[in-house]
């Protein structure tokens, strides 16, 4: 089949079809991350990790967790790129992948602009509260 597409058309809807997959994308990796941090137990574990890098029977000290739990739960912050994964002979040692902060970072900067005036907002609907 012949196309009779203008080729400037052509290459003009690739592009934006294109965009519009990054745009997808990001979205999807800041849900990921998102939901990876909702539960209490990854979040607990993304803190010891922020702390530095361990193996997941270090991790397991002082949680009652199983090992096939916790590997678990180390897959669900590597696939949301909130931990990244380095063999070392038998052990597997796990870290913060700092790729996974900067989209956090990336988010929380788009609504950083906001933030001073709703606690100027605050303050006054609290003031107004106390009179």
């Amino acid at each position: 089949m012949v196309s009779f597409e203008p080729q400037p058309f052509v290459r003009e809807r690739n592009r934006l079809a294109n965009r519009i997959s990054v745009c997808l994308s990001v979205g999807m990796i800041e849900n990921d991350i998102f939901k990876a941090l909702a539960d209490p137990t990854r979040r607990a574990i993304f803190e010891k990790l922020a702390v530095g890098g361990m193996n997941a029977s270090v991790l397991r000290e002082g949680m009652e967790i199983s090992q096939p739990a916790m590997s678990q739960h180390l897959a669900v912050l590597r696939s949301a790129n909130l931990v990244r994964e380095e063999r070392q002979g038998r052990f597997v040692n796990y870290e913060v992948d700092p790729e996974g902060l900067a989209l956090i970072a990336q988010w929380l900067a788009k609504y950083r602009a906001y933030w001073p005036q709703r606690i100027d907002a605050l303050k006054v609907l609290l003031k107004d509260m106390d009179q």
